[in-house]
């Protein structure tokens, strides 16, 4: 292990300039990252015009680019633990621009449709790059915050529902286009700008080992079903959240990606509000307490209101619960997980919290499919967020965090 010490490095008492390039280096690069891995969803109704798909073969089409994304950030974690973001994150933004053009000749067959999207999950491991990155070079007193600042990234959801149906009406290729040459763009940025600290530490055992450490710490797994509730329910309703209130409330697809952006939007500002809390208060409460009123807010949906006022509301009320949430599960990672692990930790932590977002659209238009009613798929959104609600008070609240 690296034991080099660094005291002039930013980390150690408080942020420099340094610090700061990267945050912003990897906030960009993860919104970038997540525009690219959630190019399908905006389209999907479009997809399902095109090709005959049913709810559920639409559902699968915008789910397989999650299970793939969420499952990669575990080698990618423990990869950034042992060679760097500086290496994995140009890297990582450069290969992805290969499904994004291919996109463009698969779009008339589902069997390629789904064979790039199955590619294009690589887009959404970066989360698991730009987490033991920030964490390094952040204070523990600051790290909620930061974090949380990263964390806005995904508002590349955001900018993907409401800029790529838009692109897609003047050129349907443009989207693709325009994606590709940012990630490339990014890429090389990326190389001059994203540094490592310098007394990063190292680790010499083999990926197998780390993931298996990291597997056995009970807290990863307590953070995992927490986080899948959180980030899984806003990735769910990014990529899902269009095609219901196209069907539900008979949107037009650009209408639909403007109200799904606007949801987003509000989970990645409330998304740093939750890191600031947790820096302030246990991240346990706040967890609780965003989980709650997602849970209460939820069956207000549930209950098929009319969008405007009640659904609007009810809908960007949860988004701020997810958004809270999920900056609050990472803050508490950062404090209880020691450094050399944080990219192991937050490998497994974001795959289960991303595949918390690949069962909902899937469960969700097989509900539809059955029951022509989305009530069912509401409480159950329900009866998750009470569970987890519960569970942060009562059990995490006693994990003592870790400032040193």
């Amino acid at each position: 292990m690296n034991t080099r010490s660094a005291p002039a490095v930013a980390g150690v008492s408080a942020p420099g300039a340094a610090a700061y390039r990267n945050i912003v280096m990897a906030t960009i690069g993860f919104t970038l990252t997540f525009w690219a891995w959630d190019l399908i969803a905006p389209l999907g109704t479009a997809y399902k015009d095109r090709l005959g798909l049913s709810s559920f073969e639409q559902s699968l089409l915008v789910a397989v680019p999650v299970l793939v994304g969420s499952l990669g950030r575990i080698p990618v974690g423990a990869l950034t633990d042992r060679y760097g973001a500086r290496l994995m994150f140009p890297l990582v933004s450069a290969l992805t621009i290969v499904p994004v053009l291919l996109l463009i000749p698969a779009k008339h067959s589902f069997a390629a449709m789904l064979a790039v999207g199955f590619l294009l999950g690589l887009g959404g491991t970066t989360f698991a790059i730009g987490i033991p990155l920030v964490n390094s070079w952040f204070p523990p007193a600051k790290r909620g915050l930061a974090l949380g600042i990263f964390g806005m990234g995904m508002g590349g959801v955001a900018l993907s529902g409401y800029f790529t149906p838009r692109m897609a009406k003047h050129s349907e290729n443009l989207p693709f286009l325009v994606v590709a040459l940012a990630l490339a763009v990014f890429a090389v940025l990326a190389v001059l700008l994203i540094t490592d600290r310098p007394d990063r530490p190292v680790p010499t055992t083999s990926l197998g080992n780390r993931l298996g450490q990291a597997g056995r710490l009970r807290v990863t797994w307590e953070l995992s079903a927490l986080y899948a509730i959180g980030f899984g329910g806003i990735v769910a309703f990014g990529v899902y959240l269009p095609t219901y209130l196209k069907t539900w409330y008979e949107m037009s697809p650009t209408e639909a990606g403007t109200k799904a952006a606007g949801f987003a939007l509000v989970t990645v500002v409330f998304r740093p509000i939750g890191g600031w809390l947790s820096d302030r208060v246990h991240p346990a409460l706040v967890t609780a307490t965003a989980l709650g009123f997602l849970a209460l807010m939820a069956i207000v949906q549930a209950f098929d209101p009319t969008l405007d006022p009640v659904g609007t509301i009810a809908l960007l009320c949860m988004a701020a619960g997810l958004g809270t949430a999920s900056g609050s599960v990472f803050a508490l990672v950062s404090q209880v997980t020691p450094q050399p692990q944080v990219g192991s930790v937050t490998g497994i932590v974001g795959a289960v919290g991303g595949l918390g977002g690949f069962v909902p659209p899937l469960v969700m238009g097989a509900i539809y499919s059955t029951k022509d009613s989305y009530s069912i798929g509401f409480m159950l959104l329900s009866d998750l967020a009470l569970a987890g609600c519960v569970y942060a008070y009562g059990r995490m609240r006693t994990i003592t965090p870790t400032r040193a």
